[in-house]
C-alpha cells in the first residue's frame, strides 16, 4: 500500500511543496482540474493568472492545516460581488443553514441521514480558501523554467521506482485498457510526485466551503454532495480524503465528481480505493483516460522543426491537418526520424512562439488535456512520460533570455490590443485564446511572426517604441 504524505494544495489554484502547474496555456481552468493541486498548478500562473498557494503544515482536527494563513478579510481580487468581504461574512454567517439545506439533495443521492449528520457535524468555513480562490499572481514563470522543475532526474528515478514496484499493476492495466503505463505514471508523479504532495485540507470541509461561500457554489454545491456519496459508500474514510483547497485528492488528484464516474474498484475488494490502495489508483486513472478517448499504442505527440517564415496563424488547436500535410509545409522531427503515421491528424503548438520548439500534438494529447485543460500541463505529462519511457530531453532550445510579463504589464498589452482594435475582452491580465487570437493579429498586422506569444518586445511595439 502506498503510504500518502500530506503537503500541498489544490488543483485549481495551488502550490505542492514545491509548485504546481494546473491552468492552461493561455487556457482558463476547468471541470476535472478546477481544484487540481499538484505540480499541474504550476502554469496556472503561468498563462492564465492563478497564483500558486502555499505548502501546507500538518492537518488540524477542523479539518484545515495547522498554521495555515487566515483569511485576510479583503475582497477577492475578481471582484465578483459574492467575493466582497462583506458577503464573505454574510455567508459564512449562514454557513450551517446552508450546509443542513442540503440534506433534500443528499437524501436524493442515496445518503443515509445518519451518515449526513455524522458526517457534517462539525464543519466550519475555511475562509482562506476565498484568498486561494481569487489570488492573482504579479510575476510568473516561463514554461521551460516549469518543464525544468517537473522533469527532472530526482521525479524520473522515483517514477521508475515505482513503474517497477507496480509492474504487475501496470500490466494488468495496460492489457485491460490500452492506456500507456507511462502516462499513468506520469500524471501519479506530476500531480502529488508520487504521493508526497497530496493536499492536506479536509475534503469534505473545503467543498462545503465553496458550496456555502464564493463565486462557484453551483459547481462545488456537486462536488460537496459527490464527497458525501463517496464517504457513505465507504469507499473512502473521511480522513482519507484530504486534499487541494478546492477538493482534489489522492495522488492523481480525482476530483469527487471525477471520482463518481471514473473510479474503479481494480482488486475487487469492494471499495475504490484511489488514495491508499495501488491497484484502483492505476485502474481509475487508466479507466478515466479510456473513457475520455485514449487511442491504444499511439503517442501524444512530436516535436517539430517549424521552418523560417512558417506562418503561425496555422498554430492552432482548431487547424488540425494530417501529419503528411505537415510535413508538404515544411515541418520535420529535429532528430531526423520520419513521423510513423503520416494519415494521422495532428494541430501545431508553439508554446514559446518562433523562437522555441514546436510539437505536433495528437488524440492522446487532447486526451491528457481533458484530465487537466492546461496546453502546458499535457506537454509536460507527455514529455514526462517519455523520458521515463527512455526517451530523451526536448532537442531544440527554448528562448531562455526572454522574461515572462508581470501582471501589469499583461494588463497593458491587453488595453493597448484593446485600444487598437484587436482585443474584445475585458482586460484582466490573464492569457486565454482570445488574448492569444488578437496578439497574432497585431503582429501580423505589423509583419512580425504571428505566433501569439507575448513577449516583452511585442509589448515595446505596442507602446509605439
Amino acid at each position: 500500500m502506498m503510504q500518502p504524505v500530506a503537503g500541498q494544495a489544490g488543483r485549481a489554484a495551488s502550490v505542492t511543496g514545491a509548485m504546481v502547474i494546473a491552468a492552461a496555456l493561455l487556457l482558463p481552468v476547468s471541470a476535472h482540474a478546477q481544484a487540481q493541486n499538484g505540480l499541474s498548478n504550476l502554469f496556472g500562473g503561468i498563462f492564465s493568472g492563478s497564483n500558486p498557494a502555499p505548502s501546507q503544515a500538518a492537518p488540524s482536527p477542523g479539518g484545515a492545516p495547522t498554521g495555515a494563513l487566515p483569511w485576510s478579510g479583503e475582497d477577492g481580487a475578481s471582484g465578483h460581488p459574492l467575493m466582497t468581504a462583506a458577503a464573505i461574512r454574510e455567508a459564512a454567517g449562514n454557513f450551517g443553514n446552508c450546509v443542513a439545506g442540503m440534506w433534500p439533495d443528499a437524501a436524493r443521492r442515496g445518503i443515509t441521514q445518519e451518515n449526513f449528520r455524522r458526517f457534517t457535524a462539525g464543519l466550519s468555513p475555511d475562509l482562506r480558501i476565498m484568498d486561494l480562490m481569487d489570488s492573482q499572481p504579479e510575476f510568473t514563470k516561463s514554461i521551460w523554467d516549469y518543464l525544468d522543475i517537473l522533469v527532472n532526474e530526482n521525479r524520473l528515478a522515483k517514477g521508475r521506482e515505482v513503474l517497477a514496484k507496480y509492474k504487475a499493476q501496470f500490466d494488468a492495466t495496460e492489457k485491460a485498457t490500452g492506456v500507456d503505463r507511462y502516462i499513468i505514471a506520469s500524471i501519479w508523479g506530476i500531480e502529488s510526485n508520487y504521493s508526497t504532495q497530496m493536499g492536506d485540507r479536509s475534503v469534505l470541509q473545503s467543498t462545503a466551503t465553496l458550496a456555502c461561500i464564493g463565486r462557484r457554489q453551483a459547481y462545488f454545491k456537486d462536488e460537496f454532495l459527490s464527497a458525501l456519496e463517496i464517504v457513505n459508500r465507504g469507499d473512502l474514510r473521511p480522513e482519507q480524503m484530504r486534499g487541494s483547497w478546492a477538493g482534489a485528492f489522492g495522488p492523481t488528484q480525482f476530483m469527487p465528481t471525477a471520482f463518481k464516474r471514473f473510479a474503479v474498484d481494480g482488486d475487487g475488494d469492494g471499495r475504490r480505493d484511489v488514495v491508499d490502495n495501488p491497484t484502483d489508483l492505476i485502474a481509475s486513472t487508466a479507466n478515466n483516460l479510456k473513457k475520455d478517448g485514449w487511442q491504444a499504442g499511439q503517442t501524444w505527440g512530436f516535436e517539430v522543426v517549424v521552418p523560417r517564415g512558417f506562418n503561425y496563424m496555422l498554430a492552432d488547436r482548431a487547424k488540425a491537418m494530417t501529419i503528411a500535410q505537415w510535413e508538404k509545409l515544411g515541418l520535420k522531427r529535429p532528430t531526423g526520424q520520419p513521423f510513423p503515421y503520416p494519415a494521422e491528424k495532428a494541430y501545431l503548438l508553439a508554446p514559446a512562439g518562433a523562437q522555441g520548439p514546436g510539437f505536433l500534438m495528437l488524440q492522446n494529447y487532447r486526451v491528457i488535456m481533458k484530465y487537466n485543460p492546461a496546453e502546458a500541463y499535457a506537454l509536460a505529462i507527455g514529455h514526462f512520460a517519455d523520458r521515463l519511457r527512455g526517451g530523451q530531453p526536448f532537442v531544440q532550445p527554448w528562448p531562455r533570455q526572454e522574461r515572462e510579463l508581470s501582471r501589469s504589464e499583461r494588463l497593458e498589452l491587453q488595453q493597448l490590443l484593446a485600444q487598437r482594435g484587436f482585443y474584445k475582452g475585458t482586460p484582466d491580465g490573464q492569457f486565454g485564446g482570445q488574448t492569444r487570437e488578437a496578439l497574432r493579429n497585431f503582429q501580423a498586422s505589423v509583419g512580425a511572426p504571428a505566433d501569439g506569444f507575448a513577449s516583452s518586445d511585442v509589448l515595446d511595439r505596442l507602446r509605439g517604441r
